[in-house]
């Protein structure tokens, strides 16, 4: 019925991975929860999949390179990889235990994403790389990307470490949209309905901002929930 498969201290606090049967659905459940935090669930991953649908959607029709930002448990990255125009997907992820979890195979596929030979894990935060300007890849501080696909803090107003924040303004964002190759996209998840202050933020850098709702039933209300993607590109 419950059972923790993975725990660890982080700078962040204690991040810990379990597997449980929701009594609501009878079905089995993977969470990771950072204290007494719910970071992700399996039970909610639709959004986080049009995330990268949304984004790789936006791109032009050619061979992409993507960096994802946060791996949790995998489904934005896995929908990154259905996408056979993906010629390589580097995975940021701060905290240690969460990449050791996939390829330890604790995570249903995890060792399928791992072990794909387009996939890069790199071990490191995502916004101190970003705003130090370390960049996406330790052999090549400049490399730019078709894609970055962003999956972390609940929301740009709502995040999990006041270090974060600092993405979400303008400056921030242009150091973003300075990583992207000439057509690039960056998408953002978030679990907050859109924000027309940020979208109004988004728009300095960008050409183009749009805020994508996404629905999805939610078995334990019986009704629907909804979370939002952003997806913006450079000329």
């Amino acid at each position: 019925m419950f059972a923790e498969l993975g725990w660890a201290p982080t700078r962040i606090g204690e991040i810990s991975l379990r597997r449980r049967q929701e009594p609501t659905t009878k079905i089995e459940v993977y969470e990771v929860k950072l204290g007494d935090e719910y970071l992700m669930s399996s039970l909610f991953t639709v959004a986080e999949e049009e995330l990268a649908r949304l984004g790789l959607a936006a791109l032009p029709d050619r061979p992409g390179d993507v960096v994802v930002g946060g791996l949790g448990l995998g489904y934005t990255a896995r929908a990154v990889l259905a996408d056979s125009r993906v010629r390589s997907m580097t995975v940021v992820e701060a905290l240690a235990p969460v990449i050791d979890w996939h390829r330890e195979d604790l995570i249903p596929h995890g060792r399928e994403l791992t072990t794909d030979p387009r996939t890069t894990m790199l071990h490191g935060d995502f916004f101190a790389l970003l705003r130090d300007g370390a960049g996406f890849d330790p052999a090549d501080r400049g490399r730019r990307f078709d894609a970055i696909l962003v999956d972390i803090d609940h929301s740009p107003v709502n995040v999990l470490d006041p270090s974060h924040a600092a993405l979400y303004t303008p400056d921030g964002l242009e150091r973003l949209a300075g990583r992207l190759r000439p057509g690039g996209v960056f998408g953002l998840w978030s679990d907050d309905a859109p924000d027309e202050t940020f979208l109004t933020t988004l728009r300095q850098p960008f050409a183009t901002a749009a805020a994508h709702v996404v629905t999805f039933p939610n078995p334990l209300t019986g009704g629907r929930s909804a979370n939002t993607v952003y997806i913006a590109g450079v000329d």
